[in-house]
């Protein structure tokens, strides 16, 4: 599996990508992000897997370089870096990172995410946790929010809003079944194809991201200590 590392400390680059390499990735280094984009033009060979991205760069901002790559790629993009705070993650994941991990991180951990990640996306017309896609709706209607299937489409009082593949995928999870309670696990396993107990975090602020873009922050309600449901607006 190929994998794109974007860091411009050496040191750390060395130590991740010898980790990566007796896990069966093969790394490529880029220092700065002008260097990321010009490893992601078109060429012979597979295509990367994904994309490890520190914001601390050089040459430009890690956000600017991400929205740049989701302008040209859908490979999926992981935001590694030291800043916690839930402000950036947002921003990050509003820009198109499929996750955000800080430093330090636990290698197991940043393994376990570059592969849940880097798992196929379900085709465009299939529902989401549904890899061989299943005959169903076109289209979610949830008020004055429409939910278009076939072509990956979110629409509130008919603007479209843009969404990452990730936010798409958990919407219209919780909106087959409104009123419906998903449980964390069920959500994190449908949407992100793993059980990895620090996905929680990334669920939620994926949460949150939604809220914020749709400004409907009632339609996703938080059942304390068991998960999310969609709430229906009159």
């Amino acid at each position: 599996m190929r994998l794109l590392l974007v860091e411009d400390d050496d040191h750390v680059a060395a130590a991740l990508s010898a980790v990566l390499a007796r896990h069966g990735f093969e790394v490529t280094h880029a220092r700065s992000g002008g260097e990321a984009l010009q490893a992601l033009l078109p060429a012979d060979g597979a295509p990367f897997a994904v994309v490890l991205l520190d914001l601390g760069l050089p040459d430009q901002d890690g956000f600017e370089v991400c929205g740049k790559i989701r302008k040209r790629t859908t490979t999926p993009v992981i935001m590694v870096t030291a800043r916690s705070d839930t402000r950036s993650k947002i921003h990050g994941l509003n820009l198109g990172a499929d996750d955000y991990v800080v430093k330090p991180y636990d290698t197991g951990e940043l393994l376990a995410r570059i592969h849940a990640v880097a798992r196929r996306t379900p085709p465009a017309d299939s529902a989401p946790g549904r890899p061989g896609g299943t005959e169903g709706p076109r289209a979610l209607r949830l008020g004055p929010v429409i939910i278009e299937l076939p072509n990956r489409r979110v629409s509130v009082h008919g603007v479209t809003v843009p969404l990452t593949r990730k936010e798409f995928d958990l919407l219209a999870l919780l909106a087959q079944r409104p009123g419906v309670v998903f449980r964390r696990e069920q959500i994190i396993s449908e949407v992100w194809h793993t059980s990895w107990e620090g996905t929680g975090r990334t669920l939620e602020v994926h949460i949150a991201s939604l809220r914020s873009k749709l400004h409907l922050p009632a339609l996703i309600e938080t059942v304390r200590g068991v998960g999310y449901k969609i709430v229906v607006p009159a």
